[in-house]
């Protein structure tokens, strides 16, 4: 793996938050930043030093993009395995169209992990209305799923009998204009928790850093509160990490890799999902961490040595929705929220809020995480 020294530049595909504060990081170290996005109007694209705006399968603009830099990244998992396989024939991309052709399909994803005896719960793939008796297999209630591109609860849906299934089905399928959905088993959850893989090769030999594991809370399927340390025993920590490494060195992943957990009720670990990418729950590592996620996925595509994860001392994130604005019908008091000593403000730049939008997040850090909790809450309870 060619190690690229600071004043390279590397490409970036997908314009949104994580980005941007990829941009923030790379530029930060000296390295200049080309976004490729299909969005006019982007985060990212407002902070980067070049910003092309094409279709992800427009091949002569993927062709410009990629003789102009030295590596490419992504921030986001819903791009075509078609744009990486364009862009590899030139330039290193990182990580590569295995990972993403995996990570980017929940079925694909399932199957996969099963395949390499990673542990998951229960499911079955419903192909049409016809199939959906196979829930028998797992019960009610059950989670349906879209396949594909969905994030932030997105193409969800919870059903208790075979006749809400059915509408769920039809609402999905229509919705999301694929044939199939994914169900699974309703779990029990006791905790939700994430590890983020950063990987590489050094003297060719892969080498491999963590960040977390990070406890999680969700509102409606969204993120709302992550926090480090998270309450694990010392085993599942370890457990949780070597899963990790298993399933980044089965990839042959490049650069960051997400794996969110659950625990259930009964103390079992089973895998959730993956995102090749930062991840929103890793925000906290930029003050809470020797090395963010952000400049760890800067250090892992240009082949340096990855930076200490450990961190510093206890940390809270919040996230910022557009609700925040729509219910208070003016900008929100950051001021306000700043009066918080340990509160650290970042917003992402984006000029409409929309009820469950990411517009931004606080971080806290303190003593434990449990305080780091309750100051990041008072913080957004000011705005």
């Amino acid at each position: 793996m060619k190690v690229l020294q600071p004043g390279a530049t590397i490409g970036m595909l997908g314009g949104g938050q994580l980005g941007r504060m990829f941009c923030v990081a790379a530029r930060e170290m000296g390295y200049k930043v080309h976004v490729y996005t299909d969005e006019e109007k982007s985060p990212a694209g407002h902070i980067s030093d070049k910003l092309v705006c094409a279709s992800y399968l427009d091949e002569q603009a993927l062709g410009h993009f990629a003789a102009e830099v030295d590596v490419v990244t992504l921030e986001f998992e819903n791009i075509p395995v078609e744009t990486i396989n364009i862009l590899s024939r030139t330039t290193p991309v990182y990580p590569g169209a295995e990972t993403l052709y995996v990570a980017q399909n929940r079925e694909r994803e399932k199957q996969w992990l099963v395949a390499n005896e990673f542990p998951v719960g229960a499911f079955v793939l419903i192909e049409s209305p016809e199939h959906l008796s196979a829930l028998e297999q797992i019960g009610f209630p059950a989670v349906l799923k879209t396949a594909g591109f969905g994030y932030d609860g997105k193409g969800q849906r919870i059903v208790r009998n075979i006749e809400e299934a059915k509408l769920a089905f039809a609402e999905l399928a229509k919705s999301s204009k694929q044939a199939g959905v994914v169900a699974e088993s309703l779990i029990t959850i006791d905790k939700e928790f994430s590890v983020i893989g950063a990987r590489n090769y050094q003297s060719n030999e892969r080498v491999f850093e963590y960040f977390g594991p990070i406890e999680n809370k969700h509102v409606n399927h969204i993120l709302d509160v992550s926090s480090v340390p998270a309450r694990l025993s010392q085993h599942l920590v370890e457990q949780a990490a070597n899963i990790t490494a298993a399933i980044m060195d089965k990839l042959d992943t490049v650069g960051l890799l997400c794996v969110e957990f659950f625990l259930t009720d009964k103390g079992v670990l089973l895998v959730n999902e993956l995102a090749p990418r930062p991840h929103n729950s890793g925000h906290l590592t930029i003050e809470a961490c020797p090395t963010s996620q952000f400049e760890q996925q800067v250090r892992a595509v240009c082949g340096l040595t990855l930076g200490a994860t450990m961190p510093f001392h206890s940390a809270a994130m919040v996230n910022l929705l557009g609700d925040l604005w729509l219910t208070t019908g003016h900008k929100p008091n950051f001021a306000a929220a700043l009066a918080i000593s340990q509160a650290h403000l970042h917003l992402y730049g984006k000029e409409e809020a929309r009820a469950g939008r990411k517009m931004g997040h606080i971080t806290t850090v303190a003593e434990s995480s449990s305080l780091a909790v309750e100051l990041a809450l008072r913080a957004r309870s000011c705005l």
